[in-house]
């Protein structure tokens, strides 16, 4: 398995933060950039499924659904590796000799579950040659940004976010990894017309998780009964998942992760930014979002 050739080869590099490059004006990790025609030319098979959203918004929780949903309910299944091995991340290049989210992807025999972080003009063509089916779950920007910081302050696979202030500066204005928030959701949230995607919102998740479950459910085309919805429920619970080794990428080195800095499930909640914006910050937040947001037709709820 590939996630135990990762962690003979996590102690044989010492882990710097990346340096950043950009693909189509869009800021990606330097690694990423330096193999993005190979990226681009990765060749999806009709049954695959790609897990997309910005980062932060709730696509490992989306991940396990999906991985429960297919396996009927299976944890012992779903615990056959981890969420990085069992759902090839498309983009994500590590050190060498780990291997590539493309190179485990390309190991792998359809249906694939995949994941991508990428907004909606960079996923590769393919995807959407092959009329794949698509998940993209979307969270407010508030919540998004403050998860964000966090998980760059303890995720070494990402440039150091610095201090809060400025790291509020960055995310409005998109100067971080993969990009604008705005871009990215407003992208996909025009693309779902045209393509087989399922748009879901991750308060609407945290508000009612069977609901969202039964709509993954219908949109994959499975049928299962209730009995196994419940367990996917649970399996799939924030509690459930934090203390799950094979959904809470505890299993990757804290030289890499270190989750005494953040932890990867830090609280999966609605509403936790407001015990970060300062009111000035809110404010400026307010004007941007308004302007960027006027007209596309999509709404966050910030509070539930």
């Amino acid at each position: 398995m590939a996630f135990e050739r990762n962690a003979q080869h996590f102690h044989s590099y010492v882990m710097q933060r990346p340096n950043m490059g950009q693909i189509c004006g869009v800021p990606l990790d330097q690694n990423t950039c330096d193999t993005w025609s190979d990226i681009w030319k990765f060749q999806a098979h009709p049954e695959d499924i790609l897990m997309a959203a910005y980062p932060k918004a709730g696509i490992t929780w989306m991940q396990e659904i999906v991985d429960m949903i297919y396996q009927g309910g299976d944890e012992v299944k779903c615990g056959r590796a981890p969420t990085y091995d069992r759902h090839p991340f498309l983009e994500a290049v590590a050190p060498k000799p780990v291997p590539s989210g493309l190179q485990l992807a390309e190991e792998m025999d359809p249906p694939r579950i995949l994941k991508s972080h990428l907004p909606v003009q960079l996923i590769p063509p393919s995807i959407w040659e092959q009329n794949c089916k698509v998940i993209y779950v979307a969270r407010n920007a508030k919540d998004s940004m403050v998860s964000y910081f966090h998980f760059q302050r303890m995720n070494k696979g990402l440039p150091d976010p610095g201090s809060w202030d400025s790291y509020f500066a960055a995310f409005l204005s998109g100067q971080v990894p993969w990009g604008s928030w705005f871009d990215h959701v407003i992208s996909w949230w025009k693309a779902k017309d045209e393509h087989q995607i399922l748009f879901i919102f991750y308060e609407d998740m945290i508000q009612d998780t069977r609901q969202e479950i039964r709509k993954v459910m219908r949109f994959l085309g499975k049928e299962l009964s209730e009995e196994v919805l419940e367990k996917i429920y649970e399996h799939s619970s924030f509690k459930a998942m934090k203390d799950n080794p094979m959904a809470n990428y505890s299993t990757i080195p804290s030289f890499v992760m270190d989750h005494s800095v953040s932890p990867f499930m830090r609280k999966g909640i609605v509403g936790d930014w407001k015990k970060h914006f300062f009111v000035a910050q809110n404010e400026i937040f307010e004007e941007e979002y308004e302007r960027r947001m006027k007209g596309t037709g999509v709404s966050f709820r910030t509070q539930i």
